[in-house]
């Protein structure tokens, strides 16, 4: 197996799920796949009291189950997660709500969004390996969010952008002291740039801080694990709000799938624990005309119902997920699905989330619309518990 060296004394090495290499510390494996923590840590003996988990710790009160952040002195952290699991159902608008759930309200984080919870882990690592410099690429949410954490860090920060990414999102990542580059074209060519920046063959150096001896270093939230360290998070605190119980499904926005992939993993460790006995069933709302998971799914007419696509939920528009054999793999694997919610449906249930009180950006209006795509089809029964993260605030827009 191949193995490389980083600066620094690295708590968890990395490895390759495909070809088995490991590494000290690099963006991606050199066979071109995806890695992952080498060791993921399960805690031993059985759950705590829900009523003595320390909310002011937000997250890091799981620190049991992260592989970064060791050393609390090393931890990035703005006192994020600990998020608000509400009843859905109520009234606004004059009619009544029907969506027979939960809501998770990620979208109360310091930044606007639920990167935070990838960012705080993210930059940890970062501060871990002693970088100086990151760069990230990101349709907004999350390059507001590692430009934020970054400079809770000290360290300096690149965010990559689409030309047309919205101006508070662009403002939060100047005023964090980062730098935006904005980049024309699609989604996929914004990736594209940022990794070209780092290296001219779009390739990394073994040890992890660029080509070429540029110290910069790829705080990616589609490929970074750590990244998803900080995702899974979400599963932990969901079970402890609900007693050590998991839901019977969990409806999210699905785009890279960083928050579906973080819940999957999260949940799966929960049970390995022995904390709860079931995977809930996973479902991601994807936008119409940009549904690569429908697409694998169900063909090409379920990712683009009667051509009506979804533009304003720009923060899940990649039409080529990095994971997506995994996501696919958590769908099959939980008995889940994915559903394309279109342009028409996501402005009316964003209509609905605001006048019931719950103030959202477009893209969060999917999952509450796959939800009750999926209850009218049967795939999800009124009787079951649903959670439904709400994943970024309406202030962004």
């Amino acid at each position: 197996m191949a193995d490389a060296t980083a600066p620094g004394d690295v708590p968890r090495r990395l490895a390759c799920p495909d070809c088995g290499a490991t590494f000290a510390d690099r963006w991606r494996c050199t066979c071109g796949a995806p890695l992952e923590f080498a060791d993921p840590p399960v805690p031993a003996g059985g759950p705590p009291d829900p009523a003595t988990v320390d909310a002011r710790s937000g997250l890091w009160a799981f620190e049991e189950f992260l592989a970064v952040g060791d050393s609390p002195a090393d931890r990035v952290t703005l006192g994020e997660g600990a998020t608000p699991l509400v009843g859905a159902d109520g009234t606004g608008g004059g009619a009544s709500q029907d969506w027979n759930a939960e809501f998770k309200l990620e979208y109360v984080f310091p930044t606007g969004s639920f990167k935070d919870r990838g960012a705080t882990t993210t930059l940890t690592r970062a501060r871990e390996l002693g970088v100086d410099r990151v760069v990230e690429d990101s349709s907004g949410n999350a390059g507001a969010a590692v430009a934020t954490y970054a400079a809770r860090a000290g360290i300096d920060a690149e965010v990559y952008v689409p030309a047309d990414v919205k101006e508070s999102k662009l403002r939060a990542i100047r005023r964090a002291g980062a730098t935006p580059v904005r980049v024309e074209g699609s989604r996929g060519d914004v990736t594209d740039a940022c990794v070209a920046a780092l290296d001219p063959d779009g390739d990394r150096s073994d040890d992890g801080r660029g080509g070429d001896g540029a110290p910069a270093w790829y705080a990616s939230h589609a490929w970074n694990p750590a990244f998803f360290e900080g995702t899974a998070t979400v599963a932990y605190e969901i079970a402890r709000q609900r007693d050590w119980d998991a839901p019977d499904a969990l409806v999210t926005p699905l785009g890279h799938g960083t928050l579906f992939l973080g819940a999957y993993r999260g949940f799966r460790r929960l049970r390995e624990a022995g904390w709860i006995d079931e995977v809930p069933r996973l479902y991601g709302a994807q936008a119409a005309g940009t549904a690569p998971i429908v697409r694998a799914l169900h063909g090409p007419e379920a990712a683009a119902p009667d051509g009506d696509r979804n533009e304003a939920a720009d923060g899940i528009r990649i039409a080529e997920p990095v994971r997506r054999e995994e996501v696919l793999e958590a769908i099959r694997g939980t008995g889940g699905d994915a559903v394309a919610v279109t342009g028409t449906a996501g402005r009316r249930e964003l209509d609905r989330l605001h006048a019931a009180g719950f103030y959202t950006e477009p893209t969060c209006a999917v999952a509450p619309a796959a939800l009750r795509e999926l209850r009218a089809a049967g795939e999800i029964g009124d009787d079951e518990d649903v959670v439904v993260p709400l994943t970024g605030s309406g202030l962004k827009t």
